[in-house]
């Protein structure tokens, strides 16, 4: 029983204490005086009367109601009822207002009539203060005190609120009360009332009345559904209304939906605004605030704000409120809609039914109830199988097993229910409801037996809908047990009797009075006998077992049985020691292992084999074993919400090995690499778990204790009681026992809690402490230890979370983290969860004293174990580890390391992992890596037995390293953590190892070392090029520099002299494959000895200046230099002599300069310089100061049809041509030393001009400049070639004029035809490329007569960086998040490299315009030997068709890159000087760029691809000498340049990267282009956009089979065995192998048809014994057969074998036919696909041009258009006799071709009549044929150079001469 009401309160308006306008409530009156003893006096009630604040009113209000809910210190709730009626003020309290008095309170409410003029009227509360929430029953009373004091009935207030306080009713009614009486409670409070009290009959059940209908009105389904779970998952809510009692109901209705989970946190219906303040608070809170104050509100950021009377719910942006689960969530909606709205489902019918009467509010309500309460009991059902009992007595102590409880709902991943569960409402439910004995109700019946109808019902709406009326009754019948006892008699006050004027005042009360009715009721009370509450407890029923929430369909695993049967029988195979059966089926165990049946299934397997809690297994059963459960525990989470590592936690202390005698190797100590092991929640959930089972033992009999429940196995069998039921009864059973009994059974359990807390502080040692506890792997990789302070479960995997140490690019080194207090941390770990569960469970203070001192001494023990076996384990021999597989190593190449034993893992390419491409997973791989002089290389077989024997080698030269990484990794096998290292490669490989564990950190930090010595090494002579072979003591001093040579004078003249001998001979161009042997030249012809080539002894002292280590080892030195590439090329261009003097200035514009030869003006340039004739040597000094480098311009190729020349140069200093252009005044007297030298500059610049045939006559004046400014435009003419970003590019306007070979000007700003006098513009002499930053601010001077090109180029930086991201892209390191061509695509994309190559192409390409139409070139960028470098020989690969045969490339790399002094050893960081300058591959970057020309004209070039690839590779590899050091003079210094010469050795390693190209080229015909096929004098414009340009395979081509193929004799594996006849007789067996992208090299597997039949005959001549023939001989053979067929047939196409199969491809540009004139040219823009139209022609010889390019388009090769055809002698070049040829007239190509005789096939020459300029009569010339007549000779002029001709008499040589001229005027 209980008081209805504890205090009655009267307050008033008193003034406010600081004067304010405000008033404040105060107390007149309350009954009792005296706080009661069990409930104090609630403080602040004043406050909560008027929640708007105390205020005079000037009008008499209605009288107000509303409840309002305080809480205690004791989170009891107070429901005070306030009544509030209006009086008018005294004049002391009219006197405290101000004069703002017409804004009435909130609750004011109108029309109400005011009372005399200027009267207020001020408020009055009674208020009645109840623990009870009977709101109807404490309206009617208040109404029934007001009514008697406005009303004057005869009754004493007195008795009235004396009767109301002494009143004591039933807290719960119905079947526990004797009678309908007890239970129906009838109240008179002695005013002629009745009033009839319903209580509830289940006391735990929230009373709603209406408030949840009310709230789904105000709010809508959805709104609730959204406040619904904020409240249960903990966010702030905040309801305004402009009711208070609608505030209340609303917070009412919020609570009961919550039911059964209690509202623990603030919760204020009615929040007084002087308190508003509260709102901040940063606990969750269900408050409400009347809208007056909404503004107050509008700052709060983590405020759910419910309007009642918007109906809007407003969610914050920062606040996340997680919904419902599905399907839970639309199933509620569904199901809310169909209470609320039941007109919903009719209102399609066509004809529907008379409507239904409606429910009414209070069973709506009810039923609304009813929906959640069904969700409750669908979301925690099952909740009691995860409760823990950790005590029964004296009081039960539970904890629930959340993660396996989200495990076996299936809902792990699911925000809501985490939240939930972790909340502190759940918190109160578990302790609250999981007590196994007490008072059940309806939700108890609900989650235990109704759950199997709720899953049936699911589909069905209406069954659904009848379920939620049965509740609803029920809940209807809990708050009202007998609706119809009796009817309510209680008076009201008349109709506005508010209005009428109230007698007096209300008034004070007798206290005496009221005291001594409410002391009378008390001692009646106390005389009468306690009302027990007698509840009926009863065991609570758990229900079924759970299931999952949401039955997720488990695609992946479907055939789960197999899978399972697989798992067993691999266990039994180990357990029964067939070894290689279980081998066989262990990777299908793994990956069945994924699935949790599968994981479940083998922890049962394996408690199967656990005799005696020990199982000892030999060592490789222990190896399976820890491998199995290792695969298992990978997956799981660090909560371990499926219980497979509880199940498997006493496996891993049962399973062992013996390692010696006396020392066991536990299972645990290989499975400690797991997160679990180190989340608290697991080991505390472990420990209850096992606390459990043993509580329960000790209460079973010793009969029916027949075995334990497994934890984490959920089925119980029905005959075992579960420790629920057991605890039940013990509660049952307490009260009878005896005092000594009950201590006996708390004791028990106490010791029962501490021996286990014993034994989990060992289990929880055996599994942190490492075996090796010196490495202090545990910290670093676990979350738990670490963060010592926190005990949260942070998910850190510890799968990829290693030490990422820089590479050693970085200054820093490594640091290896600090080694920390293993045992220390361990410890505190310990003890803070001994701590805590301790407590929990009631040990006692001592025991858990005993316990603190035992963890570190329990530590320590196991630290002593541990070293034991680890020494032990250290010693085992290795299980059955592969054997090592040696590597082939090359001649002279030497191991440094042996191999160590490694797991090669993948590296984000998906092709090694059998990914896209298709083919078997050969990574991860285990093996063994090997470090040698030259490279670093890793041997191995996969891991995957399904892949079979095939051996997996990658590896790269030591050079090539470009980035080294320490990495922490998981071996595959056994996915144990380990150290291990990501080595990247600038030839696109990378090893990304783990070390296996037999490897030491100290032979790791060795291999890391020797690879860093090998890598940088001190000295250029300790590389793997020099010590290959060679006597060479590594770190020798140099040699001193007196050396016993010839002086420098004798050396010069030699130098001179034997430069003589050499320019006289001639160099053969036609003889493509046979490169001249330069050693056996024939002496030259004695008419050459009186040009004696005269050089003048007094040299300028300046350039003898000897380079101080110049050693000059014999005479031969300085002589050859006359041998080296420039020269042999020089003499092949025509290009200059070698003279001082000007005997030959004439005839020769350049000469050849020794003035470099000692290396003194430029370090960097070659010995011998092309200058031209008129410039003195003297003058070149002065020239270089202005040149970046010393390096001035020189002439490095000269166009064989314009003349024109190209010219390189370094960038300018500050001063020089800038300076030239910008100071136009004439030099002053005074000059100063860098005007002087700007002016050498010009009149350097002014020679060179000179030295060019077409301009050395013109007047000065033709240049660019000639163009208005108007068709220029502002930004200058050159303002198109541009680079600025990504889609820079030279516009249409440069291309039109720089396409034709006619310069056209660009049309009219308005788009009319250029102005006829533009048509032909003036060409500058020559053009300077130079750097736009360099050239800023220049204005050209329209006389000069060369012109600045300024161009924006990128700088060896930003190669080296868009290289770095390069190499990421195309070997990524580690998969990609989303795997596909996208992500790589990005990447190439961010790393540049094809925007870079896109620029180089287009600036060559307007270098190759400009040349082609006769202007020169300079090319000045940076230092000149970077992009300079690439850029000038990219446009003699254009220009020049001898640079793309085989020898002609050497040559070009031979001049322009060694030569010239591109910078190898510092581009490549080749010693430990140059580490920190990194790899920046420049000359890889112009290999890419002649890559992309190759692809666009596969005809053009004799070598193949994998030359290119070849070259790209060994300029890194360090192999080959060629491409060591940086220039000419140091390879002259280290005695490199000549020492090969002469002497021929062996079969020695060749030291030339050209010496080993020859020698292989001998043998295949791998670096040969069978579809060469070039067409004479052809010049190369190639697409450049991005969109044209192709990824280099040799960036992403991998063979995994043999390792990179560019050694060659490393990469041919072993010949394939014959085919051999079956014994049986039968057939041969098939020799059809697999190839497998990315393992085998496909190129070998299968060779191209051609290279197929070379190698059949060659083949096939070995098997007849005769010696084979060399393939190149053969295939010039079936060339020339198969064009003496075709001209048989007469199918003209002779040229080329293949020209059928590359009909596509692009000769040139690709011009197509258009309509209109064969005459017309077409002009094309030089960078874009789409070409200008058709412009007219403007000048004879482009036209001609043109259409024979158009013919070329059809006709693929010299075809037979024979017009006229005859004999002829023809003079050969200089000093060559006349020699008879055959000649055949070809108008249609208009071409002369000659033959040896009438029937050969191959051409021998070819005379364009394009460049023909006159046929006159000739004169006979030395050697001409004696017996003909002098008018049969005629010669024939071209721009190249004057052909003499012979014919057999007069009238033939005058019809040639016809024939000629006559094709000339056709064109």
């Amino acid at each position: 029983m209980a008081r209805l009401a504890d205090y009655f309160v009267l307050v008033a308006f008193g003034p406010h204490p600081r004067g304010s306008g405000e008033g404040q409530g105060q107390i007149l009156q309350r009954f009792p005086e005296k706080d009661w003893e069990d409930n104090p006096f609630p403080q602040g009630i004043e406050l909560f009367c008027q929640p708007s604040g105390w205020q005079l009113c000037p009008e008499r209000n209605p009288p107000t109601f509303f409840v309002a809910v305080l809480t205690d210190i004791n989170s009891e709730r107070h429901y005070c009822a306030c009544l509030t009626f209006w009086e008018p003020a005294e004049p002391t309290q009219e006197a405290v207002c101000t004069e703002d008095v017409d804004e009435a309170g909130p609750a004011q409410l109108s029309p109400a009539t005011p009372g005399p003029p200027g009267q207020l009227f001020a408020p009055k509360t009674l208020v009645l203060v109840s623990r009870l929430d009977h709101a109807e029953v404490f309206r009617n009373s208040l109404g029934l005190i007001y009514t008697i004091h406005v009303e004057g009935l005869n009754v004493g207030l007195e008795n009235v609120i004396g009767n109301l306080l002494t009143c004591v009713i039933p807290l719960a009614g119905g079947s526990q009360l004797d009678s309908v009486e007890d239970g129906v409670r009838t109240i008179s409070l002695g005013a002629g009332d009745r009033q009839v009290i319903q209580t509830p009959l289940a006391d735990s059940l929230p009373v709603s009345r209406c408030s949840v209908a009310l709230l789904f009105r105000q709010l809508g389904i959805t709104n609730v559904l959204s406040l619904f779970c904020a409240a249960l998952t903990e966010h702030k809510v905040l309801f305004l209304s402009r009711s208070y009692q609608r505030l209340s109901d609303a917070c009412r209705g919020l609570l009961a939906l919550l039911f059964p989970l209690r509202y623990s946190f603030t919760y204020v219906p009615i929040l007084p605004a002087q308190l508003l303040e509260v709102l901040s608070t940063p606990t969750p809170f269900i408050i409400g605030v009347n809208a007056a104050f909404q503004a107050e509100t509008q700052e709060l950021l983590d405020v759910i704000i419910a309007d009642l009377d918007g109906g809007t719910v407003t969610v914050p942006e920062c606040v996340h409120v997680p919904p419902l689960p599905e399907p839970l969530q639309s199933q509620t909606h569904s199901v809310l809609s169909m209470v609320l709205d039941p007109e919903l489902e009719l209102a399609d019918l066509a004809f529907p039914p008379p409507s239904t009467n409606a429910s009414s509010l209070k069973m709506q309500d009810k039923e609304l109830r009813a929906v959640f309460l069904r969700l409750f009991a669908q979301l925690l059902q099952g909740y009691r199988w995860c409760l823990h009992m950790v005590r029964i007595h004296p009081e039960p102590v539970i904890r629930f097993h959340k993660a396996a409880f989200l495990g076996q709902r299936g809902l792990v991943e699911d925000d809501f229910l985490m939240k939930v569960l972790e909340g502190m409402a759940f918190a109160g439910f578990v302790s609250e409801r999981g007590v196994p004995y007490r008072a059940t109700d309806l939700f108890d019946e609900l989650v235990a037996h109704e759950v199997a109808r709720m899953r049936a019902d699911e589909n069905h709406p209406q069954r659904v809908l009848r379920h939620v009326r049965e509740l609803a009754e029920q809940l209807y019948k809990n708050e009202n047990p007998y609706p119809a006892v009796a009817m309510h008699k209680v008076q009201r006050p008349g109709e506005a009797s508010h209005l009428r004027r109230a007698p007096r005042p209300f008034p004070r009360l007798d206290d005496g009075m009221v005291q001594w009715i409410v002391d009378q009721a008390t001692a009646k009370m106390q005389g009468a006998p306690p009302a027990v509450k007698a509840e009926r407890r009863t065991t609570v029923p758990s229900g079924p077992p759970m299931t999952a929430i949401l039955e997720r369909s488990s695609g992946l695993h479907g055939n789960s049985a197999r899978r399972l049967e697989v798992v067993r029988n691999c266990i039994s195979y180990v357990f029964e020691g067939k070894m290689l059966e279980a081998k066989k089926l262990l990777p299908a165990v793994l990956r069945a292992l994924k699935g949790r049946a599968a994981r479940r299934c083998l922890t049962q397997e394996l408690h199967l084999h656990v005799q005696q809690n020990r199982a000892v297994l030999d060592h490789q059963q222990f190896d399976f074993v820890v491998r199995m459960m290792n695969c298992c525990l990978q997956d799981c989470t660090s909560l371990d919400e499926h219980g497979i590592a509880a199940a498997l936690l006493p496996l891993v202390t049962a399973f062992c090995r013996k390692l010696s005698p006396g020392v066991t190797q536990f299972a645990y100590s290989c499975v400690q690499e797991h997160v679990v092991w180190s989340t608290p929640q697991f080991w505390e959930a472990m420990f209850y778990g096992d606390v459990q089972t043993h509580i329960r033992a000790l209460y079973l009999e010793p009969a029916e204790d027949r075995d334990h429940v497994q934890v984490g196995d959920v089925s119980v069998p029905e005959d075992e009681r579960s420790a629920l039921d057991v605890a039940s009864e013990q509660r049952r059973l307490w009260p009878t026992l005896s005092r000594e009994k009950q201590q006996e059974l708390v004791q028990k359990e106490e010791s029962t809690v501490f021996s286990q807390a014993i034994h989990y502080a060992n289990r929880m040692s055996y599994l942190l402490l490492p075996l090796d506890s010196s490495r202090s792997r545990l910290l670093r990789e676990r979350a738990g230890l670490g963060d010592l302070e926190s005990a949260s479960n942070s998910l850190v995997t510890n799968s990829m979370a290693g030490s990422v140490a820089e590479s050693y690019d970085t200054e820093s080194g490594f640091e290896d983290a600090e080694t920390c207090d293993v045992a220390g941390a361990v410890v505190r770990f310990i003890n803070r969860f001994v701590d805590k569960v301790c407590t929990e469970s009631g040990v006692t203070s001592d025991h858990l004293k005993g316990l603190h001192v035992m963890v570190p001494d329990i530590v320590q023990m196991h630290i002593e174990t541990l070293e034991a076996v680890h020494r032990e384990s250290k010693r085992l021999p290795p299980i059955q580890k592969p054997k090592l597989l040696r590597p082939r190593l090359l001649p002279g190449e030497e191991c440094v390391l042996d191999g160590l034993r490694v797991y090669l893992l993948p590296d984000g390419r998906e092709e090694g992992v059998g990914g896209s491409g298709g083919g078997p997973a050969l990574l991860p791989a285990e093996g063994a890596v090997f470090l040698t002089t030259y490279r670093v290389i890793f041997t191995g077989m996969p891991t995957d037995p399904l892949v079979g024997e095939q051996v997996v080698v990658r590896s790269f030269p030591v050079a090539a390293l470009t980035k080294e990484k320490r990495i922490s990794v998981q071996t595959p096998v056994d996915q144990l953590l380990q150290d291990g290292l990501q080595l990247r490669s600038c030839t696109f490989q990378l090893l990304k190892m783990a070390f296996d564990e037999e490897v030491g950190s100290d032979s790791a930090e060795l291999f890391r070392k020797q690879l860093h010595k090998l890598r940088y090494p001190l000295d250029i002579r300790d590389t793997f090029a020099f010590s290959l072979g060679s006597t060479h003591t590594p770190g020798r001093p140099p040699r001193a520099t007196k050396d016993k040579g010839p002086s420098l004078k004798t050396l010069s003249r030699n130098l001179v002299k034997n430069a003589k001998k050499t320019i006289g001979r001639q160099y053969v161009t036609r003889k493509k494959y046979s490169p001249p042997s330069w050693e056996h030249r024939g002496q030259p012809p004695p008419e050459d000895q009186e040009d004696e080539i005269s050089v003048s002894e007094e040299l300028e002292p300046s350039t003898l200046t000897p380079s101080s280590a110049l050693k000059p080892s014999d005479r031969m030195t300085m002589s050859s230099l006359v041998e080296r590439a420039c020269c042999r090329d020089y003499q092949r261009l025509g290009l200059g002599t070698l003279s001082s003097s000007l005997s030959r200035a004439k005839s020769e514009p350049f000469r050849i300069s020794p003035v470099n030869r000692m290396y003194a003006i430029c370090r960097s340039y070659p010995g011998l310089l092309i200058v031209p004739q008129s410039v003195q040597d003297n003058a070149l000094q002065r020239v270089s100061r202005c040149y970046r480098q010393n390096r001035f311009p020189v002439v490095c190729w000269r166009s064989g049809r314009s003349k024109a020349v190209l010219l390189r140069s370094g960038g300018l200093h500050g001063k020089g041509v800038v300076g030239l252009f910008k100071a136009q005044n004439a030099p002053s007297p005074g000059q100063s030393q860098a005007d002087s030298s700007s002016l050498e500059q010009e009149k350097y610049l002014q020679a060179v001009v000179s030295s060019m045939p077409r301009f050395a006559d013109a007047s000065g004046r033709n240049t660019l400049s000639g163009f208005s400014s108007a068709h220029v435009g502002s930004h200058g003419k050159w303002s198109s070639v541009r680079a600025s970003g990504r889609s820079g590019g030279l516009g249409v306007d440069v291309g039109s004029r720089l396409a034709g070979r006619d310069m056209l000007s660009p049309p009219q700003a308005n788009g009319a035809p250029p102005d006829p006098g533009f048509l032909q513009p003036q060409r500058a002499a020559l053009y300077i490329i130079g750097d736009k930053a360099q050239l800023k601010g220049v204005r050209p001077d329209p006389l000069q007569q060369w012109e600045l090109v300024p161009i924006e180029v990128f700088e060896a930086r930003q190669v080296k960086a868009s290289f770095k991201k390069l190499l990421k892209a195309c070997v990524p390191g580690c998969p990609a998040a989303e795997p596909g061509p996208a992500s790589f695509l990005r990447s190439l994309e961010d790393s540049e490299w094809l925007i870079q190559i896109h620029k180089l192409l287009q600036v060559s390409v307007l270098v190759v315009e400009l040349l082609d139409s006769g202007s020169s070139v300079l090319v000045s960028l940076e230092d000149g030997w970077d992009i300079t470098t690439q850029v000038v020989s990219l446009v003699q690969v254009l220009s020049d068709p001898f640079y793309r045969t085989l020898e002609g490339f050497r040559l070009l790399v031979e001049k322009e890159w060694l030569s010239f002094g591109h910078r190898f050893s510092h581009r490549g960081a080749h010693t430990l000087a140059g580490q920190s300058s990194g790899f920046t591959p420049v000359f890889l970057q112009f290999l890419d760029c002649v890559h992309q020309v190759h692809l666009q004209f596969p005809m053009e070039f004799e070598f193949s691809p994998f030359y290119l690839k070849f070259l790209g590779y060994h300029h890194a590899s360090r192999r080959f000498r060629t491409f060591l050091l940086d220039s000419d003079y140091e390879r002259i210094e280290l005695g490199l340049l000549y020492e090969e010469k002469g002497e021929r050795r062996g079969q020695q390693a060749c030291r030339s990267v050209w010496e080993y190209v020859d020698r292989l080229s001998k043998r295949t015909p791998v670096f040969y282009n069978y579809m060469y096929a070039p067409e004479d004098a052809e010049v190369l414009r190639p697409y450049s956009n991005v969109s044209n340009l192709k990824v280099w395979d040799f960036y992403t081509e991998e063979t995994l089979a043999e390792g990179p193929p560019y050694d060659w004799e490393l990469a041919q594996g072993p010949p394939e065995p014959p085919e051999e006849e079956r014994p049986d007789g039968g057939a041969p067996q098939s020799r059809r192998r697999v190839v497998w992208p990315c393992y085998d090299s496909r190129p070998r597997a299968q060779p191209d048809a051609i290279s197929r039949l070379l190698e059949e005959l060659q083949r096939l001549e070995t098997e007849l014994g005769r010696p084979p023939e060399r393939w190149k001989d053969t295939w010039d053979r079936v060339k020339a057969a198969q064009r003496l067929e075709a001209r048989a047939d007469g199918r003209g196409t002779p040229s080329s074998l293949l020209v059928s199969s590359v009909p596509h491809h692009r000769r040139s540009l690709g011009v197509y036919l258009q309509e209109g004139p064969v005459g017309s040219t077409l002009s094309l823009s030089l960078d874009s696909d789409q070409s200008s139209g058709s412009t007219a022609s403007s000048s004879r010889q482009a036209a001609r041009r043109s259409t024979s390019t158009l013919y070329s388009q059809f006709q693929t090769a010299e075809s037979e258009n024979r017009s006229y055809e005859g004999t002829l002698y023809k003079k050969g070049a200089f000093m060559k006799p006349w020699k008879a040829r055959w000649f055949v007239l070809d108008k249609t190509k208009h071409q002369l071709r000659y033959y040896d005789h009438r029937v050969d096939t191959e051409c021998k020459g070819v005379i364009d009549l394009a460049e023909v300029e006159a046929v006159a009569p000739g004169t006979p010339t030395m050697g001409a044929p004696k017996t003909v007549d002098e008018k049969a000779f005629f010669d024939v002029k071209t721009t190249r150079r004057v052909y003499n001709f012979c014919a057999q008499d007069v009238p033939s040589a005058q019809q040639w001469v016809d024939q000629i001229q006559s094709c000339l005027s056709d064109a």
